[in-house]
C-alpha cells in the first residue's frame, strides 16, 4: 500500500504561508517551521494525518484531505 503524504512546503503553500516554492523553503530553513512539536528545516519533510505543524505561531493538523499518494 502507498504512503499517503504531502510534503512540508506544499503544505506551507497551502496555508498561505507562502506564493511559491522559493518563499516556502525560506520559511522552513529560517526556523519558522515545526512539526509536532520540533523546528523542521528539511523543506520536503513528509507530513502524515495527524501532524501537528506550526508556521510561524499558527498550528494545524495534517487533514486526510490536503494529502497525496506516494
Amino acid at each position: 500500500m502507498a504512503d499517503k503524504y504531502i510534503e512540508l512546503n506544499a503544505f506551507v503553500k497551502l496555508k498561505g504561508f507562502a506564493s511559491t516554492g522559493g518563499q516556502a523553503k525560506l520559511i522552513i530553513r529560517s526556523k519558522h517551521v515545526k512539526v509536532n512539536g520540533a523546528i523542521e528545516t528539511q523543506n520536503r519533510k513528509k507530513l502524515h494525518v495527524g501532524d501537528k505543524v506550526d508556521i510561524q505561531g499558527k498550528e494545524f493538523v495534517v487533514e486526510e484531505s490536503v494529502l497525496k499518494m506516494g
